[in-house]
């Protein structure tokens, strides 16, 4: 059993904004705008939120009518990527932890910084490049929640993980898992929090280009109880 750490959600570089996290722990998941051509029918203006305003309320004013790409989801807790990413080396029972950046909202009681926001304990890992069409077909049915399914484009080299339902978790409330630092040219870095790397055995930068690897059963097993999978 190992664990992934992955980064997901609107950021300043996807997007342009942070999330955003309340005075008593909740948050909104922000997904990123979509690119592509797809079916997906959302927009921030017109997708509500879990704390009363639709998504439209936290995103810069260009974004607003933009489609969502809603990946992870947690309905029928699929996440999928292109291009054979790292996520084709989970397996089944492993553990994905999403995190994201969040800023707080008209409150001072949390600082601006990265937090986990949920979890998949995984059910499949499903790779399209190695299924025949009827394989395809069925997948795609099984997954038609899923963004990357939504779009208007075939599914070569994509991979999507479906987590357990009784096992997968959108999180009520974040749990925060960075400190600020600088690197060598003074600009700001979000790393792993002396708790988190004792928790994980990882240390340093957790950037969105790199998911991190907990390799240790009983790392993993810290993490679980973290986040309140026991």
């Amino acid at each position: 059993m190992k664990a992934m750490l992955l980064r997901v959600g609107i950021d300043k570089g996807s997007g342009g904004n942070l999330g955003p996290i309340f005075k008593d722990g909740s948050f909104e998941y922000i997904p990123i705008p979509e690119d592509f051509p797809s079916d997906i029918e959302n927009t921030y203006a017109d997708t509500p939120g879990r704390n009363g305003n639709n998504l439209s309320a936290y995103v810069r004013k260009g974004l607003k009518d933009r489609q969502i790409h809603f990946d992870p989801e947690f309905k029928s807790f699929t996440y999928g990527a292109g291009n054979h990413r790292p996520i084709s080396k989970l397996n089944k029972n492993d553990l994905l932890v999403f995190y994201a950046g969040l800023k707080p909202y008209e409150n001072k009681r949390y600082e601006e910084g990265l937090y986990i926001i949920g979890y998949f304990t995984v059910k499949e890992v499903l790779n399209f490049d190695l299924m025949d069409e009827d394989e395809i077909e069925k997948s795609t049915k099984s997954c038609r929640n899923n963004a990357h399914i939504k779009r208007k484009k075939d599914t070569d080299g994509l991979v999507i993980v479906k987590g357990y339902k009784n096992k997968s978790k959108l999180l009520d409330k974040a749990i925060k898992i960075s400190v600020k630092s600088e690197d060598s040219i003074g600009k700001t870095l979000h790393v792993l929090s002396p708790k988190m790397e004792k928790i994980t055995a990882l240390s340093g930068s957790i950037q969105r280009s790199t998911p991190r690897w907990i390799e240790e059963e009983k790392n993993v097993l810290k993490l679980q109880k973290l986040i309140g999978l026991e």
